[in-house]
């Protein structure tokens, strides 16, 4: 599909299908947030992204949830669209727009806060592209879809929909949330009432070494077609979603050599110096003790829990998501493109996204793909002995918390955003900026076109 014809839109690349153009790894940016560092904007935010763009990660996802994030990706990414004068003799080359891939999200207003009207979908999406410095957004998901009405989650995909098609300011639209069942469930709703699939779907935290229910019963096997009609990818594919995404496979930083403390007030266990994480992250005690266990384990074989966890997850669902014809085209010399499974990685430092990217390129060394030197050490045999580590060793030591997962919304949500107030948008600029900034683009058409 070509890019909107409406005059007042921007200029939007032309829209292939999202597998065709989304790339296999996404740097997610949650980790730009007040839940993960206490002061983000301390962190290296900045060199964060320039060095992911330097590695190849040129995809980047973030929320007006996660606090600062979508500013502070926004300053980044800024800063080197629109590079001042260097101190040296040759000038820095400005990244151009279609060098990066950015995905958004919409809904989520805080913790127990959402509000999925059309009017407040159109705000929020018209404040991203300010936040982001952007004329439009590649891909826009609805945050968080278990905490509202089915019938809420239609009206603000349409609303997607309609900002794809009139105003040119999306690209490809999409939902995520936690619960698989009732991502599947508004996955089949949707294409059912609009006769349109979801382009996308984002799943957090269901494809780890702890919680493997995405990929159920695909997991540790070499099945096809989905292993049966009621798997998680079968249901998803059947609805005609074009791509679904695998994030958190650190399960929000559960599985860490450092942890989740069980008891934030236990004097020995870290308090407030073990970070935000131990305050929110949903997980029970006795959970956050069996993976700490497992870090233990991978230890005593000489690895770090996080590049296992991290390794594990990217090459299972690399393989399984594109079994299930639900992963993202990849160029593999002399072959052509061929389907790879998407993940989406939040990192805090440099040294996290390298260890990151290192892992990556180790999962497409062990596929085949021609990744430079170092090839020999992270292709197939290191991919042999984390699949046997987790198979064998952290998996029977999860015991009954292997596929746990915790209610998500909790028992007693009540979303705190007033029936009467949805819909109603901040007077701060945001709207009265868009359309002086539409009215000019209609302008200047129209004093282009022959008379």
């Amino acid at each position: 599909m070509a890019g909107p014809s409406n005059p007042a839109a921007p200029s939007t690349p032309p829209r292939p299908p999202l597998h065709a153009v989304l790339p296999p790894l996404v740097l997610g940016t949650a980790t730009f947030n007040t839940q993960f560092v206490a002061d983000p904007h301390s962190m290296p935010y900045r060199d964060i992204v320039a060095r992911a763009l330097s590695l190849g990660v040129n995809a980047f996802d973030t929320s007006p949830y996660y606090g600062p994030s979508e500013t502070l990706l926004g300053t980044a990414l800024d800063a080197l669209m629109n590079p001042g004068p260097g101190p040296g003799p040759n000038p820095a080359v400005p990244l151009p727009r279609s060098g990066f891939f950015l995905v958004t999200k919409a809904g989520r207003v805080a913790s127990t806060e959402f509000d999925y009207s059309p009017a407040w979908i159109r705000y929020s999406i018209l404040r991203s592209l300010q936040r982001l410095h952007t004329p439009y957004l590649d891909l826009v998901y609805m945050h968080d879809v278990e905490f509202v009405s089915p019938a809420e989650v239609l009206a603000a995909v349409r609303e997607l929909r309609r900002l794809r098609d009139e105003d040119g300011v999306v690209r490809y639209v999409g939902i995520c949330g936690f619960p698989v069942d009732t991502l599947c469930s508004l996955a089949e709703m949707v294409y059912a009432e609009t006769g349109e699939p979801l382009d996308a779907v984002l799943s957090y935290g269901h494809f780890t070494v702890q919680n493997r229910r995405l990929g159920v019963p695909w997991v540790d096997a070499e099945q096809e077609e989905g292993g049966g009609q009621g798997s998680p990818l079968a249901r998803f594919k059947k609805a005609g979603v074009d791509v679904v995404l695998n994030a958190s496979i650190l399960g929000m930083g559960l599985l860490t050599s450092r942890g989740i403390p069980a008891d934030p007030q236990a004097p020995d266990e870290g308090g407030d110096d073990a970070g935000p994480l131990v305050h929110w992250h949903p997980s029970p005690p006795e959970l956050r003790v069996a993976c700490k266990k497992l870090a233990e384990l991978s230890a005593a074989a000489g690895e770090r829990l996080e590049s296992v966890a991290i390794r594990w997850s990217m090459a299972e669902w690399a393989r399984l998501a594109a079994a299930a014809g639900l992963g993202v085209d990849i160029a593999t010399p002399g072959v052509g493109p061929r389907k790879i499974g998407a993940t989406v990685c939040g990192v805090t430092t440099i040294g996290e996204l390298e260890e990151t990217v290192t892992e990556w390129r180790g999962v497409l060394a062990s596929l085949g793909q021609a990744v430079g030197r170092g090839d020999e050490v992270y292709g197939s045999a290191r991919q042999e002995k984390v699949l046997s580590l987790v198979r064998n060793e952290l998996w029977p030591a999860l015991r009954s918390w292997l596929d746990y997962v915790w209610d998500s919304p909790g028992p007693g949500f009540v979303n705190t955003r007033r029936e009467a107030d949805r819909g109603t948008i901040p007077d701060d600029g945001v709207v009265a900026a868009y359309e002086k900034a539409k009215l000019g683009r209609r302008t200047v058409q129209s004093t282009a076109e022959p008379r």
